[in-house]
């Protein structure tokens, strides 16, 4: 039996990457019409052969259809890790041969729990959700999909659900522990609690690091840095810095993108990051021009974490035995500019 045409082997004759041929023969946006034409009329030549995207069954064996939801709350300007983390899935799911379909959720809909078109029109095999949305809204999906879901970047508190998380709480004690071993002891903590499931475990793990510096709890130093209901990060609403007599030397921030808005506040205030205050955050990602300094983080590795979700996903699609519950996958701490070490100073 002659080898099946996979969408590498189209990428490569026309000299295009393997996602640009996904979207192509998906009907995503992204793809000028002519090379769109010129892929397809390729593939058709080659015979090639995708998923009916409305069967439950891939045509081909292993070809499914992959829907990736995330709410339209965090895909705004400087929050688009996210959609590298979806980039991350679509390229790993189309070295799979299987495609990855984004749809983003509105507001209303996830508060009226009304389904995406990837699920109501029954146009996917399984289901990623990356980044959190309300359990309600959840809790409906999995009821009215009918086909497996993932979480990403979050797990679902009372449900038995699959998720691939960061490393959350012991990449913030390990940033927090870099700030102690740079001679920094008042510390603090920046992100709003209860926001979000892995603000959470980063500030656990920011806790984690004082008890074990033996920093009292009164000593503990919170500040929010976003609404709770709607996940916006705001300078002007949030990030209320402390007197000056009680400013801390470091702040620990729950990402990258909350850093270089706390560094934006400290130098409107007359604060110099890394002089007078150091600054670490978390993500390894930020939006290209927001910081003119290099924020020391705390790497996702979201490739792993894609590879990861896709892999459990195929296996579970496939009835293959495969690992599951959460699986938590570690990353990386990244030294770069927003930090003086004080342990030297005379």
């Amino acid at each position: 039996m002659s080898k099946s045409v996979t969408l590498s082997d189209i990428a490569d004759r026309i000299g295009v990457s393997t996602v640009t041929v996904s979207k192509a023969l998906s009907g995503q946006k992204g793809v000028s019409e002519a090379v769109r034409k010129q892929i397809v009329d390729l593939a058709n030549q080659l015979g090639y052969k995708k998923s009916r995207r409305i069967r439950r069954e891939p045509t081909v064996p292993g070809h499914y259809n992959i829907g990736v939801l995330i709410a339209d709350r965090y895909m705004g300007k400087y929050s688009s890790f996210y959609v590298q983390m979806y980039q991350d899935v679509a390229a790993y799911a189309v070295d799979r041969g299987s495609f990855a379909i984004m749809e983003p959720v509105s507001d209303e809909d996830e508060a009226e729990c009304t389904m995406p078109v990837v699920v109501s029109e029954k146009k996917a095999d399984a289901i990623i959700v990356i980044g959190k949305l309300n359990d309600r809204y959840l809790s409906a999906l999995r009821k009215k999909c009918g086909v497996p879901v993932i979480y990403m970047d979050f797990s679902a508190r009372g449900l038995t659900a699959e998720a691939v998380i960061s490393d959350s709480f012991y990449g913030s004690y390990i940033m927090t522990n870099y700030l102690f071993d740079h001679g920094h002891e008042k510390i603090a903590f920046v992100g709003t609690l209860n926001s979000t499931e892995s603000i959470n475990d980063r500030f656990l793990g920011y806790v984690k690091s004082l008890m074990e510096h033996n920093i009292r709890p009164e000593k503990f130093m919170v500040m929010e840095d976003r609404d709770c209901e709607t996940g916006k990060i705001d300078e002007d609403r949030f990030f209320k810095l402390p007197a000056k007599k009680d400013m801390p030397t470091a702040f620990v921030c729950n990402c990258d993108i909350t850093a270089s808005t706390l560094i934006h506040k400290l130098r409107k205030q007359g604060y110099k990051v890394p002089d007078d205050i150091s600054v670490v955050g978390y993500d390894n990602y930020i939006y290209p021009g927001l910081c003119d300094i290099g924020i020391t983080t705390y790497e996702v590795d979201t490739r792993r974490m894609a590879h990861e979700a896709v892999h459990m996903i195929l296996h579970k699609l496939e009835g293959k035995p495969y690992h599951g519950g959460v699986q938590i996958v570690e990353g990386k701490l990244v030294e770069k500019e927003s930090v003086r070490d004080i342990s030297k100073r005379e």
